[in-house]
């Protein structure tokens, strides 16, 4: 047994030495002989150091200094070693080097196992005992023989993760078949080596009992803490996402706004420097660059400006959601600072049109005067709704009410907008195409007003959607983000619904595909129920699981989970919680930190929480 098990326990200690980026080892004898392996296996194990060693010995001595370096480490930290000493390692007694490997499997993967008050092999034991009952073919009773068919490792499997293997279909009397099975299955989807290979279990007697109790110790510490260790690492990991979600949001918000701003304050400086040529041509040329703007630039930066609005009101809204703090935007970026300098572009561009206009005498001041008051009225009425819309807020259901009355007012433009129009076919006929009064047309106003509309019919949308999302406590905030944003990319039109083609589409691109048969029930029967593919309807479909809560108390228990209890999380404690990369990378940015004496980041949890939480 002795070959299966320093092979065993070759592959062991290669997977705590890779673990931390050191080579792999090729044989026991030769490769544990000069003593660096053992005290980088040390080094891993305790997470500290042995201070300094000999890296590249060459002379016994050397290599002696190592290996009684290491293992008057392992004594020190309270691992009895028997009858084992620097000369038996250096020259390659492979009895007693397995011997003392044994000890450190026991002491690191063995010993902490408890089950019903049966600790170590008699624990490990009974968890394997308790786990494969339910399966007739599986009697384990040892470490040897009852694993020798393959069927206890695939039940061991099958009873945690029963969607990585089909235990029925399995030929019950191909050994090395579901030996093989088990080994790929737990390598590929779990994480746990292959430390023996197949003919280790089905082609002897008697399997080693030590290289099978090392293998199944790996099955014990990866399904005992998955329970556990998914659900504060999930909990930490989706408020960790909300917070990115909110912290690119807030990101693409003052970067757009900060672009916006320079755009207007780069038009203003060109017109301030301009001059006139003195010409009808050169006057008649300025007025046609600067209609050019109005119908391109300016409609580009009043779809970006009411963009910019909404963004910020989004991010505001998903804050209170979740009971976060407010945002606050950078110095000169809030929306206060956008209106003041929309207005002062407004301004520029009155006198720039004052400046042009002054250039032709051929305009008729009534029709003038008539057409200016009525687009200035109208611009006036648009922007108090606008500025309404954009500034609304308190509870969901009260926006919800007070959106939905701006909308009953959207008749009464649209009748001004007709008189306005008329006053402008007036203008034209006459050939006044300038006007001191106003900056306004009637495409200008049609355009605000059809993107009021738009804006309208999205913020109520959106503030339904919102009321069905913080209802859904089953689900968490990556899963509403998904589903919302599915949701509103395919309801293109104002009704806030799906469309048959438009649900299908949808539920496919979430994974869901259904036949047409399928697909025709499942509509008839959710708009028999809702009255239409609604939004309430779509996410109502899609709950399958509930969601964690994200409150302080929780967050703080799970951070203590990750961290053993400390005040402070480690990158280490992070990696080891499994979370994700990207959860991590936001973390080390956001969370205070102090160094320990060996430099490493000690990350404070708790100052960080009262910061984030109302």
């Amino acid at each position: 047994m002795d070959s299966t098990q320093e092979r065993t326990f070759c592959k062991w200690l290669n997977t705590k030495l890779e673990a931390n980026g050191y080579p792999p080892m090729r044989s026991l004898v030769q490769d544990l002989s000069d003593g660096v392996r053992l005290i980088q296996l040390m080094v891993r194990h305790r997470d500290t150091s042995l201070g300094r060693y000999n890296k590249n010995p060459r002379m016994r001595v050397q290599k002696a200094e190592n290996v009684n370096k290491a293992l008057e480490f392992i004594r020190q930290r309270g691992i009895k070693l028997t009858n084992i000493g620097p000369e038996d390692i250096m020259d390659g007694n492979l009895k007693l080097i397995l011997g003392m490997i044994w000890t450190l499997v026991l002491r690191f993967t063995i010993a902490d196992i408890s089950e019903e008050g049966l600790s170590a092999k008699e624990g490990l034991l009974l968890w394997c005992q308790r786990k494969t009952a339910p399966y007739k073919e599986v009697d384990v009773q040892d470490f040897s023989s009852s694993w020798s068919d393959g069927l206890a490792l695939c039940a061991l499997i099958h009873c945690h993760r029963p969607d990585l293997l089909d235990y029925d279909k399995l030929n019950k009397s191909d050994r090395h078949g579901n030996t093989r099975l088990a080994f790929q299955v737990a390598a590929e989807h779990l994480g746990i080596p292959q430390l023996l290979e197949v003919e280790d279990l089905c082609d002897s007697a008697h399997p080693d009992e030590r290289s099978v109790m090392t293998y199944i110790a790996s099955f014990f510490h990866a399904f005992s803490s998955m329970d556990q260790a998914e659900t504060v690492s999930r909990r930490v990991e989706k408020f960790a996402e909300l917070m990115q979600s909110v912290w690119l949001s807030r990101n693409d918000y003052e970067r757009r706004a900060r672009n916006l701003l320079r755009a207007l304050s780069e038009v203003q400086a060109e017109w301030a420097a301009s001059v006139f040529a003195g010409t009808y041509a050169d006057a008649k040329a300025q007025s046609a660059s600067f209609h050019r703007y109005k119908h391109s630039t300016k409609r580009n930066w009043v779809t970006e400006r009411q963009d910019i609005t909404t963004l910020f009101g989004n991010i505001q809204t998903k804050l209170r959601t979740y009971g976060l703090r407010e945002y606050v935007p950078s110095q000169g970026l809030a929306p206060s600072d956008i209106d003041h300098a929309w207005n002062d572009l407004l301004r520029s561009e009155a006198n720039r049109s004052r400046s042009i206009n002054a250039q032709i005498r051929q305009i008729k001041e009534t029709l003038r005067k008539e057409f200016a008051d009525l687009a200035n009225d109208f611009s006036q009425r648009l922007h108090a709704i606008t500025l309404e819309l954009s500034n609304v807020e308190g509870p969901l259901e009260e926006q919800q009410e007070y959106v939905r009355t701006l909308q009953t007012r959207l008749p009464a433009l649209n009748d001004a907008l007709s008189r306005v129009s008329r006053a402008e076919n007036d203008c034209i006929t006459a050939n006044v195409e300038e006007n001191d009064y106003t900056i306004f047309t009637c495409q200008d106003l049609e355009f605000e007003l059809e993107l009021l509309a738009q804006s309208i019919a999205k913020k109520i949308s959106f503030i339904d959607n919102q009321i069905v999302s913080r209802n859904m406590t089953n689900l968490t905030p990556a899963q509403l983000e998904q589903f919302e944003s599915t949701f509103r990319y395919f309801a293109r039109d104002e009704t806030n619904t799906l469309s048959l083609p438009d649900f299908n589409a949808a539920l496919a691109s979430l994974g869901l595909v259904y036949s047409d048969e399928d697909m025709n029930y499942l509509y008839d029967h959710l708009v028999q129920e809702y009255g239409a593919i609604t939004f309430q309807a779509f996410i109502n479909l899609l709950v399958d699981i509930t969601e964690d809560q994200t409150s302080p108390d929780q967050l703080r228990e799970s951070f203590r989970g990750i961290a053993s209890d400390k005040p402070f999380v480690t990158e280490l404690d992070m990696r080891l919680a499994q979370l994700s990369s990207g959860a991590i990378d936001y973390l080390r940015e956001v969370l205070p930190f102090q160094r320990n004496e060996v430099g490493e980041p000690e990350y404070d949890y708790e100052t960080w929480l009262e910061e984030v939480f109302v």
